[in-house]
């Protein structure tokens, strides 16, 4: 195993022990894991080896794409807008992008994007993963096809559209694209490794995921006509694609960030800190509150499990997440594993980023062992006081 490094404080020193005999069980391959409490890191760790063949450590600036753990970045985006005075998320999106009016869309708006309740969850069949490295096209087909359901009525994870949807918003009203837009007013600023999408300079750090196993979806066996079917066929998921020049170089808010866990709890850390950390205000914390005001709670039309959504973020469900606590909590994490977990309550942010992709969409056995852990230890401090 190649050993962890980073820095742990000492009050979180189980969390340490615990991600290391996560490596050393190979029970992950190359991970990374921070926190943060009151905007400072309390850690930040890394380990384990950034290839399959295990010939090259994950070092202290390896990056890796992150899938829908992306979806926090771009909904921050949405976010600051929202602070400027620039986006209404309950005016119809049509304001901002007139075509989008099309096929019975006019009343749509991007906080029913922003939690899944739009019917635009994915593209109209036929669709490639090619289609959707082209931004006008992607998004032209998006402004022109019907709703899948009577949006606002019911959830269906926008598993691959979310962030073109965002996206195309953020540049009619910014004229910039969506990545543009965060490396300039968040990642930047903050001193943030993350980028949706990864410059060709950074391409030598990056480490490639490994393919889970099979969505559990038999698809022979589903109604081609519903928002399941429809939202992963449109397009068909292919985990390998984020090892290619193509999908890197992209822009998909949705899914193709890069970074580490130190990255991910940097920028999301403004969600647990009020709107601001690291000495910069991205949000004013009338901002954020708005972060956490349910939006929808039911079984999801894709997911087929409940959820429960703010504006971009997860809340607390505990039949489908019950290591993420209750309270001013928000979350979400990508396919095969990654999470970062927002608890404004306690002031806190939990990032775990990894390689090889673990069975499911959202979270996994690691991430909900190494957030159960953090739990126990703000649990005990707080009856210490």
């Amino acid at each position: 195993m190649a050993a962890v490094q980073g820095r742990c404080s000492e009050r979180f020193e189980p969390l340490r022990q615990l991600f290391e005999s996560l490596l050393r069980s190979d029970a992950d391959l190359g991970a990374s894991l921070a926190l943060t409490v009151d905007g400072r890191f309390e850690v930040d760790l890394w380990g384990g080896w950034a290839d399959e063949a295990r010939t090259r450590p994950w070092g202290e600036d390896t990056v890796v794409n992150v899938w829908s753990t992306t979806k926090t970045m771009t909904a921050l985006a949405a976010m600051l807008l929202v602070d400027r005075g620039e986006l209404d998320v309950d005016a119809p999106i049509a304001r901002y992008w007139p075509e989008f009016a099309a096929a019975g869309k006019q009343a749509i708006t991007l906080a029913q994007v922003l939690s899944y309740t739009s019917g635009v969850s994915g593209w109209d069949a036929p669709v490639v993963l090619d289609d959707l490295y082209d931004w006008e096209r992607s998004t032209a087909r998006l402004a022109a096809q019907a709703p899948w359901w009577a949006p606002g009525t019911a959830s269906g994870y926008h598993a691959m559209s979310s962030g073109h949807l965002v996206g195309e918003v953020v540049r009619r009203i910014t004229g910039r694209g969506l990545k543009a837009f965060f490396e300039d007013e968040i990642a930047r600023p903050l001193g943030a490794d993350f980028h949706i999408g990864l410059p060709e300079s950074e391409l030598h750090r990056c480490s490639p995921v490994v393919p889970p196993p099979p969505l559990p979806f038999d698809f022979s066996t589903l109604d081609p006509s519903s928002p399941v079917f429809r939202t992963f066929t449109g397009p068909l998921p292919d985990a390998g694609a984020a090892n290619t020049a193509a999908w890197r170089a992209a822009d998909i808010g949705a899914a193709n960030g890069h970074g580490n866990a130190r990255s991910v709890a940097r920028v999301q850390s403004i969600v647990s800190n009020g709107g601001e950390a690291f000495g910069v205000r991205l949000l004013s914390s009338q901002t954020v509150e708005r972060i956490f005001e349910t939006r929808n709670r039911g079984v999801d039309l894709v997911f087929g499990v409940p959820v429960h959504m703010g504006l971009g973020w997860g809340l607390p469900e505990p039949a489908t997440v019950p290591y993420v606590p209750q309270g001013r909590v928000c979350f979400w994490g990508g396919w095969g594993g990654s999470m970062v977990i927002n608890d404004a309550d306690r002031r806190t942010t939990l990032a775990y980023m990894m390689n090889r992709m673990a069975p499911g969409i959202i979270g996994g056995e690691n991430i909900a062992r190494l957030a159960a852990c953090l739990n126990e230890i703000l649990a005990r401090d707080a009856g210490v006081r």
